[in-house]
């Protein structure tokens, strides 16, 4: 056997902790795995949703690897929510404060005991990126496992148009038969969302940063090669160990500006913003929010992905996935970051050139009668001349706001209406079910931060909106809420500061004038009660009601309270754990 290195910390805790090793061998430790390299094994596998349902089959592989490296694996787990499940009801709120209890979980587990290294499964929208921030504070050897995509739906439809279907079938526009065989239908498998919602972009994200092996992210959760890449994780884990890589060596701010243009060419959801933002306050970078406005300007959306666009995400990796992506806007990458298989973004790039799975993957396509260019365009050629999202400042958001421009129609890309206020996204789901919204509005749902009820997703509304012929094309929605990845038409959320905290949402009334200016990055109030006003009047009338207002009580109980009352503003990262842990 091998020297035992006494750096590592679990060899470290040996020599204080006896009881450590007696317990360990009452269950599958030997006297010799004691010795070896001792990694984390989690996931989020559990019954909450198809992202997680499936993940024990990679943690089976992944342990599989870890131990054909010679090391000793440990399972541990912590399950996720669904965002889809919690949609449309309270449940919603305690989407965004999971991620930060996953990711503190991770924390837990990894340093109670502590392990050399980790090699982490997650498919989900607060899982992967929890599983990405643990990996930033913990700082040890680390790899994420993609938990890979759904598969299609029938004629490549997907499940977030049960939404607008369900008001069909309460406007008797469709049967109710017609509505449970699509249900019953759009979900067929396991893996993230079929489309480019947070799930499948934060798989996307944990790749282009390097934490994740080339290819791995949105394999078919079907395909066998999602178990390979698990096993190559645990085997590589290992090799990171050795070589004493750690995830302060990868991610670097050019990491970060690598993901973020990746983001850009993908369309990918604004929920990643956020996320981004928190990881690198992990690791000790501050991104600012106009980074990605900056970087999206730069870099064109490539990708044809739903809901946006086309075409289901499983075919993005049949497409050639992250690395024929980052290979076609190569000359703006920094190629020369360090990824988790201890070579340089540029390195990889050039095995991909040379590798058998740009023709593995590819056959899949001759499926769907594509080819791997009605999927990823070139960037001669590309879908939008700039990027998916757009960061927003004025008076009604001082602290910025962001909205999804590229799944925005040409005719609303600059929007003037009157305002129509609601505290919450079920009253203005009922406005919209009995006809009172009315094409030109701007309906603002507020009270929806961190900090008022842990930010939930106003998708319901969002996709109501999205999918009405009429209002789809003359109507904004603005929050201080998130929207999901699945997001499409004129909606603004993420508004700072959040009308909890004052902002100056708080304050508008029904039928004041609000401007959405995306070409000119502006969303202000121009107006007041139908009357355009100057900035320093509208200032003035803002100023008044202040004076006036009495904020909402809100009466959290548990980690709800816990969350809104530590949570970070939407674009500092929406998190309730500040600063990372180094070992």
């Amino acid at each position: 056997m091998a020297e035992i290195d006494h750096t590592r910390a679990s060899q470290k805790v040996r020599k204080i902790s006896f009881e450590g090793d007696a317990l360990r061998m009452s269950m599958d430790w030997t006297v010799e795995d004691l010795d070896r390299i001792q990694v984390l094994v989690e996931s989020t596998h559990g019954a909450s949703h198809p992202s997680s349902y499936h993940l024990n089959e990679l943690v089976g592989e992944m342990e599989k690897g870890v131990f054909q490296m010679g090391g000793k694996p440990a399972i541990y787990t912590t399950t996720d929510i669904c965002d889809g499940i919690a949609q449309a009801h309270n449940g919603m709120h305690y989407s965004l404060p999971s991620r930060d209890m996953i990711a503190s979980m991770v924390e837990i587990h990894a340093l109670s005991t502590p392990f050399d290294a980790m090699v982490l499964a997650s498919a989900g929208d607060k899982a992967v990126p929890a599983h990405l921030m643990a990996i930033a504070r913990l700082n040890i050897p680390s790899i994420h496992v993609p938990g890979g995509a759904m598969g299609a739906g029938p004629c490549m439809r997907s499940n977030e148009e049960l939404w607008h279907m369900s008001v069909e079938v309460e406007r008797n526009q469709m049967t109710k038969e017609e509505f449970l065989a699509f249900q019953r239908a759009c979900c067929p498998t396991c893996g993230a969302c079929q489309y480019m919602g947070t799930a499948a972009t934060m798989q996307v994200m944990a790749e282009a940063l390097g934490l994740a092996l080339p290819w791995s992210a949105l394999i078919p959760a079907t395909n066998a090669e999602i178990r390979r890449a698990a096993r190559a994780a645990g085997q590589q884990v290992i090799r990171l160990s050795q070589a004493g890589i750690r995830p302060e060596h990868i991610l670097t701010r050019e990491a970060f500006e690598n993901a973020i243009m990746v983001h850009s060419a993908v369309g990918g959801s604004l929920n990643a913003v956020m996320h981004l933002i928190a990881i690198a306050r992990e690791i000790g970078i501050d991104l600012e929010p106009k980074l990605f406005d900056d970087i999206h300007r730069s870099i064109p959306v490539l990708v044809d992905t739903k809901t946006a666009g086309h075409y289901p995400t499983e075919l993005f990796w049949y497409a050639g996935g992250v690395p024929f992506l980052m290979d076609e806007i190569q000359d703006y990458l920094h190629l020369d970051v360090m990824t988790v298989t201890g070579r340089t973004l540029g390195e990889n790039l050039e095995e991909m050139r040379r590798s058998e799975m740009r023709n593995y993957a590819e056959m899949f396509l001759a499926n769907y009668k594509l080819n791997r260019r009605n999927v990823i365009y070139p960037i001669s050629k590309s879908l939008k001349p700039e990027g998916s999202l757009a960061v927003l400042y004025g008076n009604l958001a001082p602290e910025g706001a962001t909205i999804k421009k590229f799944a925005v129609a040409e005719e609303m890309q600059v929007h003037t209406g009157p305002a129509r206020v609601f505290d919450s996204e079920r009253e203005a789901v009922d406005a919209y079910v009995a006809r009172t919204i009315q094409p030109g509005d701007v309906v603002i749902i507020r009270y929806q931060g961190p900090k008022a009820v842990g930010m939930p997703e106003m998708f319901f509304m969002s996709e109501l909106i999205a999918s009405d012929p009429v209002l789809s094309h003359t109507t904004s929605l603005i929050t201080d809420g998130r929207f999901s990845g699945a997001t499409r038409g004129p909606c603004v959320g993420y508004l700072g500061p959040e009308a909890l905290d004052g902002g100056p949402i708080a304050f508008v009334e029904d039928q004041d004038m609000i401007c959405v200016d995306i070409p000119n990055r502006r969303i202000d109030i121009v107006g007041i009660q139908g009357t355009e006003r100057t900035p320093d009047e509208i200032a003035g009338i803002l100023a008044e009601r202040k004076r006036s207002w009495n904020p909402p009580a809100f009466h959290h109980k548990g980690i709800l309270r816990l969350y809104t009352q530590s949570a970070s503003p939407a674009l500092q990262g929406g998190s309730c754990v500040q600063g990372g842990v180094r070992l």
